[in-house]
């Protein structure tokens, strides 16, 4: 890139930047930290650990955008200072390499900045709760849900997220009959919501000795985990708890102990699963906890059909909905049909590049809330 480009980019960057800070309204949000923490050391303030808690999270995310907005900015301002001195001395190879580099991490920050931006729901900043289930087909579909984990795996590994393996049903030959992912860290579930519904397959399959086309789908729910602070009603008198050998990777008592517990709430029909812990009494937690968020997610689409029902809107909520097509045959390319983006670069979107489907969504979310 010449000079003038950088200028011209950096400038751009510039003016992004400005808006976030407008939009954040910095002065605001800067008292706001300020009274958190001087509720934080006044005396008392763990007498009640749960409130305190919500107070140091809530004040935790918005240290977080202010620290963001001012780490940026600086950056922006040490690349004009770079540019500056490259202009003194064109020829200088450590200002043009150093410019170079911070560029580069100038970039990406923003564009992990603008992805920030967009996390306004409620639970955004939850660890999420992940689902695949393959659809009819057998062999087929329960190794295109194999592949999906795999690309959630690859995702999560590439943003610093942990990924705990809460229940896994090996398929019958190849692949996954099912499989429910703990994924943990700042904001899984704010990036993740979009991923819930339908995905598609189509491509030659690898178990067809004839080598014909096939078209595979599985279903992907997501959920944020939830704290306590989340009233959720529960009742003992109406969950089954039934226990079995675990049948996935965890650990040596694997299908040694029947530590594993399947939940079923009998009102509603839902059920949870969870083997990844050493004894019963974790994994009905962690079980529990998904039941928490199955049911709180049932509350609120109730909520939204309910509210669709009242506008006049057409709202299609849960498993019926094919949200993205990754086709392998006879061209390449994975597209996602609410947002229309669409990549030829199939293999690095299994490969866990998620990010452009994620930013699509979310600005796609934005917009049908803030319609102009």
């Amino acid at each position: 890139m010449e000079l003038s480009d950088y200028r011209r980019e950096i400038k751009a960057m510039n003016e992004k930047v400005a808006d976030f800070g407008r939009s954040l309204d910095l002065d605001r949000l800067a008292e706001e930290i300020a009274d958190n923490e001087h509720q934080m050391a006044a005396p008392g303030f763990w007498d009640d650990q749960q409130a305190a808690q919500k107070v140091i999270a809530a004040n935790n995310q918005l240290k977080a955008k202010y620290d963001n907005y001012n780490q940026l900015s600086a950056a922006l301002e040490d690349l004009t200072v770079l540019c500056e001195l490259l202009a003194e001395d064109p020829t200088d190879p450590d200002v043009q390499a150093e410019l170079d580099t911070d560029f580069t991490a100038a970039k990406k920050q923003l564009a992990d900045y603008q992805l920030r931006m967009l996390l306004n729901e409620p639970y955004d900043q939850n660890n999420a709760i992940l689902e695949i289930h393959p659809g009819a087909g057998g062999t087929e579909s329960q190794d295109w849900g194999s592949m999906l984990l795999r690309m959630y795996q690859r995702w999560a590994d590439q943003h610093g997220l942990t990924v705990e393996t809460a229940d896994y049903q090996v398929g019958d030959e190849a692949g996954i009959k099912s499989v429910t992912l703990l994924i943990k860290g700042d904001n899984a579930y704010g990036y993740l919501r979009g991923e819930k519904g339908v995905h598609r397959l189509v491509r030659i399959s690898p178990f067809d000795a004839a080598g014909r086309r096939h078209t595979s789908f599985a279903s992907v729910n997501v959920m944020p985990e939830l704290d306590d602070s989340v009233e959720v009603e529960l009742r003992p008198e109406d969950i089954k708890m039934e226990v079995f050998r675990s049948s996935g990777a965890g650990g040596q008592h694997i299908n040694k102990t029947s530590s594993a517990v399947r939940l079923i709430h009998i009102p509603t029909g839902i059920v949870t699963s969870s083997q990844a812990e050493r004894s019963q009494f974790q994994n009905r937690a962690t079980a529990e906890k998904m039941m928490r968020a199955k049911l709180y997610q049932m509350k609120l689409e109730e909520q939204a059909k309910k509210k669709a029902a009242i506008q006049g809107e057409q709202l299609e909520i849960g498993w019926g909905s094919q949200i993205r097509s990754y086709v392998f045959h006879p061209y390449t390319m994975v597209k996602d049909h609410r947002t229309n983006y669409e990549t030829g670069n199939g293999q690095a979107v299994m490969d866990g590049d998620l990010d452009p489907f994620i930013n699509a969504y979310l600005q796609w979310k934005l917009q049908q809330q803030n319609p102009q």
